[in-house]
């Protein structure tokens, strides 16, 4: 019985290279996962990459309801008339409230 030395790319039977074992199918393969990769990370890109508070608030009736409310805050804690406590506490009532008024049931709202 003689032993014959097999091609380290053929077969046992001497069947020719398969089209999926050829260098250019991996390619091929690494290109489709590339472009699986960056189609998720376009669908996801708002999960990844949230806006920022600016952008997610320019058209937002909840946002400007809680700046209109947060500015007269502010100025009630300037003048002297409540304390940063009190600030707090109205903030977090009057986000409630803009939240209930405009808001589309999305959860509580984010913290401060």
């Amino acid at each position: 019985m003689a032993q014959t030395p097999e091609s380290p790319r053929g077969s046992l039977a001497g069947r020719p290279e398969s089209v999926l074992d050829r260098p250019i199918a991996r390619v091929v393969a690494f290109a489709v996962f590339l472009g699986a990769a960056a189609l998720l990370a376009w669908i996801h890109r708002d999960d990844l990459f949230p806006p920022g508070p600016t952008a997610a608030a320019a058209g937002d009736p909840v946002a400007l309801c809680f700046a209109e409310r947060a500015a007269d805050i502010d100025r009630m804690q300037t003048e002297g008339t409540i304390g940063a406590a009190q600030a707090r506490l109205f903030k977090s009532r009057a986000q409630a409230l803009c939240q209930d008024r405009f808001g589309r049931g999305s959860g509580p709202p984010p913290p401060q």
